[in-house]
């Protein structure tokens, strides 16, 4: 028991020793805390009259990877509460100024620095010009200022150029960066600059200082066109003038301009001074803030060309030669025959040779040229740094011209390729020739030649001939020279429009019936019936078109529809086909009509085939009238125009129908003399009925109208529309006549 008690002692010493010796973190037990850190550890920027901000501390346990928010069992506390105060991690601005927030959990502390500010409500810029600017302008003067209100205080300015956000709405005016604007070019372009959610922006047009720049010869007082250089001659300085205003006084900006040349091998420029290096074009540009002038350079040899005679390319068959003469522009207007002293040479021997005539006097030397081989070569001639070429084709050797086709039809305003001519070479193969043909018309008012294809003019026909170039060979030339080809060319005038039927044709099962008409109208405006020219065709196998004595027929052969394609020169004209059984009567409903002036009437027409069935035909049948001016007819529709009559008549298949129209004016109303009679007892009195028609027509129709009467034994009526008193009383007397009634009042005494 004692040794336990002293064990149990040393053990308790030992600890405390240990507790003194080492922190208390080192032999911290599982779930302590080591240390607490914000959610961020960023500084906090709030602004006066924001939302109170939330943020967040996070516990790192002893024995655990994860975070414990420990942020409502925190201690919390702010540095300065008359800029910020704290709740639970909970921040709310108060006023402008900085404060450290202090955040405690279990002896672990964390802090965080917030910085508040009063919000910025407007953002202004400064500018010079008006935003009006020049190329060239100063960088004072293309300086923009962004200026916020607000931050320290609500009514405090501070510039926030640099920390601004700019753009520029076209690049290619100017650009801008911390308000710093570059121009670019001429132009306008909208500058905007945002901060802390504000924008501001302003237009600015970007002019060019001067309206032009001119360029002179040093010393001199004309402006240069362009410049004539000949290869040797001294540098030529140019100088670079500009002008602000018509008005203002040139300037001379030669060192400032950029200087360029388009072609350096032919020239060089700097500063305005050109140099020249060899013969050729070249551009001189001379740009200043915007502005640009350009100038043509031509530089030459001293001799300014070789001309060779013949100077186009050549064609000769083997064996044949050509004599090529070379001439050199000493000056202007001026040649000499340089053929003895140039230098001569073919680029493929084997083909083709030249050589340069020694024995011709200085005058009439020449070279030549002679086809030994078939294929091609490139003859140059060159003197003095100058030189020309010509390229010669060799052919074989060509016994006859042979056309792929001997005559040509086409229409007036066609242009065509010219057809293909072949040469028959010694071993009999074929060789396109084509190329080599040149062709001439014996009447160009019909066809001609035009930009190498054969043109039509107007209708009619004439020969086109076609011969291979003569060229320069020296004679004799090979024999196929002298043919020729010819092409017999028909011009037709082209059709405009084909003109058939209006409507389309009806066939009946097994007959025939005569092709239709069709007129052509030309471009010349003339109309030339074709029906016995045109083609046709017919589609589907309802209908077939069929050859007979009289000429072409087209017959039906079964129920349906085709269609008939009639092809006249450059047109088609399409008409539909119906094919029907045969139809055997026609019953039209109704067979006679009569009509009130301005009525109008539908016929029904019903058509019974030979199988017994029916069909309705009231649109085939092409009605007419005999007398349009009294009912006129279209479709299935009659109107009655006047009074009178008439008879239309209409077919269908051939069998004929008709209908008796009669035209009567519309009856308005009757009308009696007297609607109002007094009569003594045995006493009689007529009365008249006169018929009123929409036309203002009026009749006596008395003897026409039906009477009655209401009391017989007072007064009774007869057919005449004689009244008769009978007895004391009243009674009424009516009359009626087509639907229309009159009524006369009687009192007997």
């Amino acid at each position: 028991m004692t040794v336990y008690r002293k064990m149990t002692k040393m053990l308790l010493i030992m600890i405390l020793l240990a507790a003194v010796a080492f922190p208390v973190n080192v032999f911290a037990a599982t779930g302590d805390t080591i240390s607490i850190d914000f959610d961020s550890s960023a500084k906090v920027e709030l602004t006066v009259g924001q939302t109170p901000k939330q943020i967040k501390v996070y516990a790192s346990l002893e024995g655990s990877s994860s975070k414990r928010d420990v942020t409502a069992a925190s201690t919390w506390v702010s540095s300065n509460t008359n800029v910020v105060t704290v709740l639970n991690g909970l921040l709310k601005p108060v006023a402008t100024g900085t404060a450290m927030i202090t955040a405690t959990y279990n002896n672990a502390v964390a802090t965080l620095e917030v910085s508040v500010t009063h919000p910025y409500k407007e953002l202004t810029l400064e500018y010079s010009s008006g935003g009006n600017y020049k190329l060239g302008d100063s960088e004072e003067t293309l300086q923009v200022k962004a200026k916020a209100t607000g931050g320290e205080s609500a009514t405090s300015v501070k510039e926030v150029s640099a920390d601004a956000d700019w753009s520029s709405s076209n690049a290619g005016v100017l650009t801008v960066d911390d308000g710093q604007i570059t121009l670019v070019g001429e132009g306008t372009a909208t500058i905007t600059a945002k901060y802390k959610g504000l924008t501001a922006s302003f237009k600015a047009e970007v002019g060019l200082p001067y309206s032009a720049i001119v360029l002179k010869v040093k010393d001199a007082t004309d402006v240069v066109q362009e410049l004539e250089l000949l290869v040797g001659d001294d540098p030529v300085e140019l100088t670079a003038m500009t002008q602000a205003t018509e008005s203002s006084k040139e300037e001379s900006v030669t060192g400032l301009a950029e200087w360029s040349s388009s072609n350096e091998s032919v020239a060089t420029v700097k500063a305005g001074t050109i140099t020249v290096l060899a013969s050729g074009k070249t551009v001189i540009k001379a740009s200043y803030l915007g502005v640009s002038k350009a100038v043509d350079v031509y530089v030459r040899s001293p001799y300014e060309a070789i001309l060779l005679t013949p100077s186009d390319d050549q064609t000769l068959f083997l064996g044949e030669s050509l004599k090529v003469m070379a001439k050199m522009r000493n000056a202007a207007n001026s040649t000499q025959n340089q053929s003895a002293d140039a230098t001569w040479t073919s680029d493929n021997q084997l083909a083709v040779t030249v050589a340069k005539d020694a024995t011709a006097s200085a005058d009439a030397a020449a070279a030549t040229v002679t086809a030994k081989a078939v294929g091609s070569a490139v003859i140059k001639a060159e003197n003095l740094g100058v030189s020309k070429t010509l390229k010669v084709t060799v052919y074989p050797t060509i016994t006859d011209l042979t056309l792929e086709k001997s005559e040509q039809e086409m229409y007036t305003s066609d242009t065509l390729t010219l057809p293909k001519v072949s040469g028959t070479k010694l071993d009999g193969t074929k060789l396109d020739i084509s190329p080599e043909i040149v062709w001439t018309s014996a009447n160009n008012e019909i066809a001609e030649i035009k930009d190498g294809k054969l043109a039509a003019v107007k209708a009619g026909t004439v020969t086109i001939t076609g011969k291979i170039k003569k060229g320069n060979v020296s004679l004799p030339g090979s024999e196929v020279r002298a043919k020729s080809v010819e092409l017999k060319v028909t011009v037709l005038n082209k059709v405009l429009i084909l003109i058939g039927p209006e409507d389309g044709l009806g066939l009946v099962i097994g007959e025939e019936q005569p092709l239709p008409s069709v007129n052509a109208v030309l471009e010349n405006g003339d109309e030339l019936d074709v029906s016995g020219t045109i083609a046709w065709e017919v589609t589907g196998t309802n209908a077939v078109i069929k050859q007979i004595a009289s000429g072409k027929v087209i017959k039906g052969l079964t129920k349906g529809t085709a269609t008939l394609k009639g092809t006249y020169a450059n047109k088609t004209i399409s008409i539909p086909v119906t094919i029907e059984q045969k139809v055997v009567k026609l019953v039209v409903e109704p067979a006679t009509l009569e009509l009130n002036v301005k009525a109008s009437k539908t016929i029904k027409v019903t058509g019974f085939f030979a199988n017994g069935k029916s069909a309705n035909f009231s649109g085939g049948m092409d009605w007419e009238s005999s007398n349009p001016e009294v009912a006129a007819v279209k479709g299935t529709s009659v109107k009655a125009m006047a009074e009178g009559t008439a008879t239309l008549t209409g077919s269908y298949q051939g069998i004929t129908a008709t209908v008796k129209v009669t035209v009567v004016p519309k009856l308005v109303k009757l009308t009696v003399n007297e609607s109002k009679l007094a009569l003594a007892a045995g006493s009689s009195q007529s009365v008249v009925v006169t018929a009123l028609y929409d036309t203002g027509k009026t009749a006596n129709v008395t003897g026409s109208v039906v009477w009655t009467s209401s009391k017989p034994s007072v007064a009774k009526v007869n057919a005449s529309g004689t009244i008769t008193a009978v007895s004391k009383g009243t009674t009424s007397i009516k009359g009626k006549w087509n639907n229309k009634t009159v009524t006369v009042s009687v009192t007997v005494k």
